[in-house]
């Protein structure tokens, strides 16, 4: 397995990409390499990429409801599978409702 960072260095498209595009880029290259050949996910490897990848922004929403609603769907009918565009929509929406978001809004930048 070739490391992310590896893999964004060889897309000529992003050599002088903003800090954005290579989030993105970021995003798609750590989804593509966990999906099947398919481009999809099952809900459990979903679960499991959450929980890997994106632990800081869903630390602390065990007891929030819409975080339980969130990941009792992944729970159930596992045979279903996730794309891409659905992946996207799952991370915004746990993205939202973090406590990490908060503590970026409050960062401060020097200009």
């Amino acid at each position: 397995s070739i490391p992310i960072a590896k893999q964004l260095a060889s897309i000529k498209a992003l050599g002088k990409g903003s800090d954005l595009e290579k989030a993105f880029a970021t995003v798609a290259l750590v989804y593509n390499n966990s999906a099947d050949p398919e481009g999809k996910l099952s809900k459990a490897e979903t679960k499991s990429l959450l929980q890997t990848q994106f632990g800081s922004f869903t630390q602390g929403q065990e007891n929030k409801p819409k975080y339980q609603e969130i990941i009792s769907a992944l729970d159930e009918e596992l045979e279903n599978k996730i794309d891409f565009e659905d992946f996207m929509i799952l991370l915004v929406s746990l993205t939202l409702m973090s406590d990490l978001l908060q503590e970026i809004k409050n960062v401060k930048t020097t200009k």
